[in-house]
């Protein structure tokens, strides 16, 4: 190995209380924290489609976020123990109240369209973000990055269409609706948590609770029966969206969030559609025509251009 291998290979293998795996983490840990939901929730399009075919969507989200919240319990007791105040306790049920908008809306839509199809179209959240992120600090982006959003606006018009133009159908607008709210929902979590001495665990377990509750609400014959007649199969799904999917991704997201900007967020973890798109083809089964090819790489080449530019446009331009 080289020099700048073996560099590395020492940080990760140093104890833990060393400075140089504290610059190695100051340095990289956010990026892969993010890398790391990037990829189960690019993987997680697949779980979701194979769970909505044995019960219904606020069902499945019943059992994940149930999953979730009981292991994020364990996690509290162990590690926290400690009751969060009034403000704390607001921030995590509003951000709950969102997140389950979101994973209703996308569960409900992966169900009615491809994985692939999924996957790349919430991807779109990479550009929505910085648009709702600006827009609450009153700054406008350059005309490239809106030159970038029309171009992922074609690339869904060609991902949907495989034979020649056509409407997309109800999956695809349920998960377009996703990717507005997942916007949403990634900016409100940074400006709430920014600064604030919230404990990152009692956050995330307040934010799952809410999306258990929400779901079993709609639901709760529905959720009986899957509980009941969920197989090995279905629950080593359902393990894998609540596990998985909401305790480590939620985790991961909110505490590299508070550490990064909500837009620098979404530029990390953009490579999802990618994941997504490599699953769904290879498990599910999906096929991609060559519009629906051209349409997948315009979308994820805007969203990386989209990033680029609003990363240096944030570098100009101080925050009040």
């Amino acid at each position: 190995m080289d020099r700048t291998s073996n560099r590395y290979l020492v940080l990760l293998l140093l104890p833990p209380k060393t400075g140089a795996v504290k610059t190695f983490w100051t340095r990289f840990g956010v990026d892969m924290a993010l890398m790391g939901v990037a990829i189960v929730w690019g993987t997680s399009y697949v779980a979701a489609k194979e769970l909505t075919e044995a019960a219904s969507v606020p069902a499945v989200l019943a059992v994940r976020f149930g999953i979730a919240s009981a292991a994020l319990g364990g996690v509290w007791f162990l590690w926290v123990r400690r009751l969060p105040g009034p403000a704390e306790l607001a921030t995590g049920v509003l951000l709950g109240l969102t997140q389950a908008a979101v994973l209703l809306l996308e569960t409900a839509g992966v169900a009615q369209t491809q994985a692939t199809n999924a996957g790349l179209i919430i991807s779109l959240a990479v550009i929505f973000t910085p648009l709702v992120d600006s827009a609450a600090q009153r700054r406008w982006l350059p005309p490239g990055f809106f030159a970038a959003a029309v171009v992922s606006v074609v690339g869904v018009a060609l991902l949907v269409s495989p034979q020649g133009f056509r409407v997309p159908n109800a999956g695809d607008l349920l998960m377009l609706a996703a990717a507005g709210v997942r916007a949403v929902h990634v900016t409100l979590l940074s400006a709430l948590t920014r600064g604030k001495p919230y404990s990152s665990v009692t956050v995330t377990l307040i934010q799952s609770t809410v999306c258990a509750v929400l779901a079993l609400s709609l639901d709760p014959r529905g959720t009986l029966s899957a509980v009941a007649g969920f197989g090995p199969a279905q629950w080593g799904w359902a393990l894998y969206l609540g596990l998985a999917c909401s305790v480590f991704a939620f985790l991961a997201q909110l505490w590299a969030v508070r550490r990064t900007s909500a837009s620098r967020a979404s530029l990390l973890m953009g490579t999802e559609p990618v994941w997504a798109v490599a699953t769904g083809l290879l498990v599910a089964g999906d096929r991609l025509g060559w519009m629906s090819a051209c349409g997948a790489l315009l979308i994820v080449a805007a969203g990386c251009a989209g990033q680029r530019i609003e990363a240096k446009f944030r570098l100009r331009t101080p925050t009040g």
